[in-house]
């Protein structure tokens, strides 16, 4: 594990929390080779959210990094820049909320405002984010981190054992009718996905295992998932209360603080996150790549793997 500044690349690696987070200096971000890239890679799965300071990217330069990680994930909803469907737009300004009244009302809804994995109501939900932002708050905007792999590990065993054989519905439908109105969600045949006429619907296992790294993590997250198959509507509830506020403990969690130009990268497959608007009438604009995933595995469906970055 990098912890210190490496003499002779020039590389340091800050660990943010306990259980999750690093500041990464000495890598460009536009310019990796790859060696570089590994570096990065490894770095990326051992803390499961990073960031990178002091960045320049291009549009063309931010998808060819989240190339590096895999095919390119074309969000369900939201409208991308002429040319560029990889492109994920994040803007708030002065007319923009985070109360869903003021969102019916007119206001621009807040990206990622309340606790989510990105996408995770797709069949296949995305493997990671890359979000570049060039214009931040002078203070505020802050994004929250939490890591599903500290979140499992803490569970008693015999709630691990019980949830491991548990399913759960997530659905975009309810999101994204409050952010984009009645708009359906827009055809991405040409991409790769079959759930493009209607909100994406998917079911994944409450507990799943990373295909890298071969650790289990918690699943589910109140931006997408509706409810456990297998229980009993109060039953589910119930539970699903329970796993959302035991995720969102501070123990297990980083608040990231943005500077202009900064690049963060976070696998979606073992973390979820929530970004903090408490910079009302500020600018906060970036633009997000994000990566295709694959289907989730079941905890007891891959071997532990041994994995991480020697040094």
């Amino acid at each position: 594990m990098l912890t210190n500044r490496n003499k002779n690349t020039g590389l340091s690696v800050r660990p943010l929390s306990g259980h999750i987070g690093a500041e990464v200096e000495g890598l460009d971000a536009a310019h990796l080779d790859q060696e570089g890239f590994s570096t990065l890679k490894a770095l990326f799965l051992e803390y499961q959210v990073l960031i990178l300071r002091n960045q320049v990217l291009t549009r063309d330069q931010h998808i060819a990094l989240g190339k590096h990680f895999g095919e390119l994930h074309i969000h369900p909803m939201a409208k991308a820049p002429e040319g560029y469907p990889e492109i994920f737009p994040i803007e708030a300004d002065a007319n923009s909320s985070n109360d869903p009244k003021a969102i019916r009302s007119g206001k621009r809804a807040v990206n990622g405002g309340h606790w989510h994995s990105d996408v995770s109501c797709d069949e296949e939900p995305p493997l990671g984010s890359l979000l570049y932002l060039r214009e931040v708050p002078a203070r505020g905007g802050d994004t929250l981190f939490s890591s599903g792999y500290a979140a499992y590990e803490a569970l008693s065993p015999a709630l691990q054992r019980f949830l491991e054989g548990l399913t759960a519905v997530h659905s975009g439908e309810a999101t994204y009718r409050l952010h984009y109105g009645n708009q359906a969600a827009k055809d991405r045949s040409q991409f790769g996905f079959n759930n493009g006429a209607t909100y994406p619907e998917a079911i994944h296992p409450v507990v799943r295992t990373h295909p890298e790294t071969g650790r289990k993590s918690l699943f589910v997250n109140r931006g997408f998932t509706r409810e456990i198959v297998e229980l009993g509507h109060a039953e589910s509830q119930a539970l699903l209360a329970f796993l959302y506020q035991h995720q969102e403990a501070p123990e297990w969690t980083v608040r990231l603080n943005w500077t202009p130009n900064s690049l963060a990268i976070w696998d979606n497959r073992c973390t979820q996150h929530r970004a903090i608007f408490d910079y009302a009438g500020q600018a906060r604009r970036g633009e997000r790549v994000t990566i295709k995933g694959d289907r989730p595995f079941f905890a007891s469906a891959l071997p532990t793997i041994e994995w991480g970055l020697a040094g």
